[in-house]
């Protein structure tokens, strides 16, 4: 039996921490997580694995994937909160794992190593990978799809086209028509060699895989399916700001900046003109830049929709530190590290109230360590040991992670999420109703008492959830009439 590459030693422990550690510290977040996982659940008690329904209506804002991934591990027996993020988690680590593969063979082992490094350690790839959301499923399966077809750009072998044909009708399946416009790069860069995408063996995986769903939720449906779906949730979502996301057009530049960190350093190794030599390089260029003007142009705007370019970035920035021989590179990344300690106490009130209301911290001692891990990668630079300055780069990050998850998700728990609030009135949910609470919190609170609590207009009961804005949800004693 061949034995394991040495990389993959250390490799293994350090996805298992980083991925797999603390999925259940904290209960669902925000209105979209407890949201997709009641819908999963519900397909997981009903059998009916077509139409997804949040509490009873058809609800049709996403496609089936992540329902299904969900709903398995529900059928496994797996609790309310892991059974919606460790699917996510594990399909993370499979990509990591597909992803060092595929750029090893096109890009050679030091470049894919440390291109899996700054992605699988990045903020963006690790905070998607934690929650219960679409993001991280459609774009592993959307820059699968992209990452097998470097082959038929660099040679024009086809080989390897069906398996990535599949692979976006699974994109497709994740999250919409989303995928099918970020694959643009892909058909320009290969415009002198279309013909080969029309062939049969090409075009019927992808069709195989995406339409079965669209089509039997359609005929179960009628054409509120077609109309919400399809319009309001792809054209209007981005044309209109009727989903009440609208930012700036340069809303996603400090996004880039921030989804990459600590690695955002190594963006400034892409402006060198030499690297653009090969015609993969400049796929992966245009791939990076088209996403990041698409979405900019979309009047709604959130964060995670700028993941799909995180790995075609991080492939870049793996290549270019592989290539080049700076050393100020990894020594800027590792003070980039400050943004752990500095998130630490800022990160529940900031998930709570927003950035701009959490409290700036006080300065810490902790916030000169990354001072020190960058002396001692700058010495091992100079010294000609990169791969141990990057061993040291991944120690850092995980180290950080840990701490962060260990300091911070009880408290994100209890600022954030609507768990603690459903612990407490477990076993008299007949006595309650919700006087006012903000759509996040009720979301999370319907998930975890299955049946939506009444408003008190409607229902009125001895007990009512109050919530000021900003702050948690409590419960009080209606008053007597």
């Amino acid at each position: 039996m061949k034995r394991l590459a040495r990389p993959w030693w250390l490799a293994v422990p350090l996805l298992g921490i980083l991925y797999l550690t603390g999925l259940t510290s904290a209960g669902m977040l925000g209105p979209d997580e407890p949201r997709y996982a009641s819908i999963a659940r519900e397909m997981a008690r009903s059998g009916d694995w077509i139409t997804p329904r949040l509490w009873g209506a058809p609800w049709f804002e996403k496609p089936a994937l992540l329902y299904w991934m969900s709903g398995a591990a529900f059928k496994l027996g797996l609790s309310d909160d892991l059974a919606p993020r460790l699917p996510v988690a594990l399909l993370s680590i499979a990509f990591l794992i597909f992803f060092q593969w595929i750029l090893s063979r096109e890009f050679g082992a030091r470049a894919a190593w440390t291109a899996t490094l700054i992605l699988g350690t990045s903020a963006a790839w690790l905070g998607y990978s934690f929650i219960g959301a679409t993001d991280l499923p459609m774009t592993a399966a959307f820059a699968a799809a992209m990452l097998l077809s470097l082959e038929w750009l660099a040679t024009g072998a086809r080989r390897r086209l069906p398996l990535a044909s599949a692979l976006l009708g699974v994109a497709v399946l994740a999250k919409g028509l989303v995928p099918l416009v970020l694959t643009l790069p892909l058909l320009w860069c290969g415009r002198r060699r279309f013909a080969d995408l029309l062939r049969p063996a090409v075009i019927l995986p992808f069709l195989i895989v995406a339409l079965p769903w669209y089509v039997l939720c359609y005929l179960r449906n009628g054409a509120v399916f077609l109309r919400t779906f399809f319009w309001q949730q792809h054209f209007e979502r981005f044309a209109t700001p009727s989903l009440a996301h609208g930012q700036p057009w340069w809303f996603y530049v400090p996004v880039l900046v921030g989804a990459l960190l600590p690695w955002s350093p190594l963006l400034i190794l892409l402006l060198r003109r030499t690297l653009y030599q090969d015609a993969r390089h400049r796929f992966l260029l245009i791939w990076l830049l088209f996403t990041l003007i698409f979405f900019s142009l979309s009047k709604n705007k959130l964060p995670g929709y700028l993941l799909p370019l995180t790995p075609a970035a991080a492939t870049m920035m793996g290549i270019a530190l592989a290539e080049t021989r700076n050393r100020r590179a990894l020594p800027a990344v590792a003070l980039c590290l400050v943004v752990i300690p500095v998130a630490i106490p800022i990160l529940p009130r900031a998930l709570a109230g927003g950035i701009s209301r959490a409290p700036l911290p006080m300065p810490q001692w902790t916030w000169l360590l990354p001072l020190g891990i960058a002396l001692v990668i700058w010495r091992l630079e100079h010294t000609g040991r990169r791969s141990i300055a990057l061993a040291a780069m991944a120690a850092a990050v995980t180290a950080g992670v840990v701490a962060l998850k260990r300091i911070d998700l009880p408290a994100v728990d209890a600022a954030v999420s609507a768990r603690p609030m459903s612990r407490q009135i477990a076993g008299q949910l007949d006595t309650v109703c919700i006087q006012s609470m903000h759509r996040s919190w009720r979301y999370g609170l319907n998930y975890y008492t299955v049946t939506p609590l009444p408003d008190c207009s409607q229902s009125a009961r001895p007990l009512q959830i109050w919530q000021d804005p900003g702050q948690p949800p409590r419960v009080v004693r209606s008053p007597r009439p």
